[in-house]
């Protein structure tokens, strides 16, 4: 049970804009090249606009995971 249901206090996460099919890609990758627990969530986010938005939420138990996920998922570069 790597994926957690909710991102524990000492997850360490970022925010993500939700866009098509993103979540299920994240999720694969995570899977495929990360050892650790994680949690992909989703939150409303008010933005300077003051307009509310979707947003992924992706969070990780060792924050060393966190940095590989920021600078080798493919995913992110959109």
């Amino acid at each position: 049970m790597r994926e957690t249901k909710f991102a524990g206090p000492h997850f360490e996460v970022m925010n993500l804009k939700q866009q098509y099919n993103l979540e299920d890609a994240l999720r694969k990758w995570i899977l495929t090249n990360l050892k650790g627990r994680f949690n992909i969530g989703k939150q409303m986010v008010l933005d300077s606009q003051n307009q509310y938005q979707n947003h992924l939420t992706v969070g990780f138990e060792d924050p060393k995971e966190l940095s590989y996920f920021m600078l080798a998922c493919p995913h992110l570069k959109y």
